[in-house]
């Protein structure tokens, strides 16, 4: 018996060892300081990162909507832009000149005067524009409404019409206080046969070496310039 027990070591001292190098393996596990994360590797790769300063850098909206930056698309879309944001070309005319049958050649000759002009004024002349077998009045109607200004051209022949002087009073109830869109150019005339329905408003002497036409031109460039 005394053989046997001595060639057999005692349990106890076969679990100590072991137990006390894994004692010791988590002591000196849990005594290591943590390596700090590297924030290249944290960074998930689909999450954008900041440009380079090599990489040009990224346009705001401001900055791309700015005066300064080429257009896209060329001078049209330029200028298809600045002419959408003109009051001047929220109507289809400029002026529209009201005149007499018989004064057809003195209209003529304002028409080609104010289109011909650096600022290419856009003219209604009814014979001319109206549309082919249109109503009269609904044309005469609609080019007062579609003109930011209207030239009564006033002569002896404009106050024995009476077609003129219901033109006359059709450009009144477009634009009742005038605020610069009727422009009576009278022509022929003294001051006393100035119709009564226009004595709240200058009227422009076409007695000058122009007829006038200098001075319609100029008050609808005033005009054209309160709405741009």
């Amino acid at each position: 018996m005394a053989s046997s027990s001595s060639s057999f070591p005692a349990p106890r001292s076969r679990s100590k060892k072991p137990l006390g190098k894994m004692a010791d393996w988590f002591r000196q596990a849990l005594s290591k300081p943590k390596k700090s994360p590297d924030p290249a590797e944290s960074t998930p790769r689909d999450v954008s990162q900041p440009s380079s300063q090599d990489d040009p850098p990224a346009q705001d909206l401001s900055s791309a909507l700015s005066p300064t930056s080429p257009a896209t698309h060329g001078g049209a879309s330029s200028t298809s832009s600045s002419s959408s944001s003109s009051g001047r070309w929220s109507k289809d005319y400029d002026v529209c000149v009201c005149h007499s049958e018989e004064d057809l050649a003195a209209a003529q000759e304002l028409v080609s005067y104010l289109e011909g002009s650096a600022a290419s004024l856009r003219c209604f002349l009814q014979l001319r524009d109206a549309t082919p077998g249109g109503a009269i009045v609904t044309e005469l109607c609609q080019a007062l409404s579609s003109s930011h200004c209207r030239v009564l051209l006033i002569t002896p022949g404009f106050l024995r019409d009476p077609w003129c002087k219901y033109q006359m009073l059709q450009a009144l109830t477009e634009a009742p206080g005038s605020e610069g869109r009727t422009i009576p150019l009278m022509s022929g005339l003294t001051r006393a046969a100035y119709p009564a329905e226009l004595r709240f408003m200058y009227f422009v002497d076409g007695r000058g070496p122009d007829g006038g036409f200098r001075q319609v031109k100029e008050a609808v460039m005033r005009y054209l310039q309160t709405i741009s």
